[in-house]
């Protein structure tokens, strides 16, 4: 049992975050792992496509849609992360909004840094309405149809961040604390990645797979994912680190749990409304 500690608290130490690497060219598990992520996602929209009859949506346009969610994820998640966690640094930096290189202090190449996981979810969501809006498609039907494939995809999007040596939890002196090279000071700390991993992704994926076809109320599915999604995430934000420049916004609750409480409360006040809307509208 010792042995296996010690192997698990320093396995941070010992991954190499890079699969392949030829010359500049590198080809990291991160990236690959997003791949993954949507590939997983695709596939599950697409079986349910199959055998189920009520989306109105064809092969090609789900590749489509598929297309403009990952542009609106990325685009999303980098212009969150700008606005909700380093305005002010990047109202002074413009270009390193868009550009991978840092200008401060001379020119230095440093790849895009900084996603945020809220800003890629309205940059999804604005995406999928404009898509939606011009190929004549019910936006709510497709919720439907791709929510409950999502959550799984998170957990080799954690997964990446974990082998990236990112995103760690806090310190704790439990046994489960692993040694991460890149944490500032001494000690263990939690591996929040994983238990993100774990709850944000396989286990809300069980939740929402299994009410996929209970819920009757159109758009149903978005208004859960939000409140499962915000609620699982605000809880373990407890064992996660929050970023060294913003700390604690507002008494012990970092910017993450913040915007989770504002996906809880758009997920309620989303599903009234939606019930609402199904009694006027049957």
């Amino acid at each position: 049992m010792r042995d296996f500690l010690f192997w698990w608290q320093h396995l941070p130490e010992h991954m190499d975050p890079v699969i392949l690497e030829i010359g500049s060219f590198k080809l990291q598990y991160y990236g690959l792992m997003y791949i993954v992520a949507f590939a997983i996602t695709y596939i599950l929209a697409s079986h349910r496509l199959r055998r189920e009859d009520r989306f109105r949506i064809d092969a090609d346009q789900l590749q489509g849609l598929m297309t403009a969610m990952i542009l609106g994820l990325i685009v999303g998640a980098r212009l969150g992360y700008v606005l909700f966690y380093n305005f002010s640094y990047y109202l002074h930096h413009p270009l390193e909004v868009i550009l991978p290189f840092e200008f401060s202090g001379g020119i230095r190449f440093t790849g895009i840094t900084g996603m945020s996981y809220h800003g890629g979810l309205i940059g999804v969501v604005v995406a999928t309405v404009i898509f939606v809006r011009k190929n004549r498609l019910d936006f709510f039907n497709m919720a439907d149809l791709i929510v409950p494939c999502i959550p799984l995809g998170y957990t080799f999007g954690r997964l990446g961040n974990f082998i990236n040596g990112e995103l760690f939890g806090r310190v704790t002196t439990h046994p489960i604390g692993m040694f991460f090279p890149f944490a500032p000071g001494p000690g263990r700390r939690h591996p929040s990645q994983l238990y993100e991993a774990f709850f944000e992704g396989i286990v809300l994926f069980i939740v929402l797979w299994a009410v996929k076809n209970r819920f009757t109320t159109r758009g149903a599915m978005l208004a859960l994912y939000l409140m499962g999604y915000g609620l699982v995430r605000f809880f373990i934000e407890y064992a996660r680190q929050p970023d060294a420049h913003l700390g604690f916004i507002f008494f012990s609750l970092s910017m993450g749990q913040l915007l989770c409480m504002a996906m809880i409360l758009t997920g309620g006040v989303l599903l009234l409304y939606l019930k609402k809307q199904s009694r006027i509208q049957p």
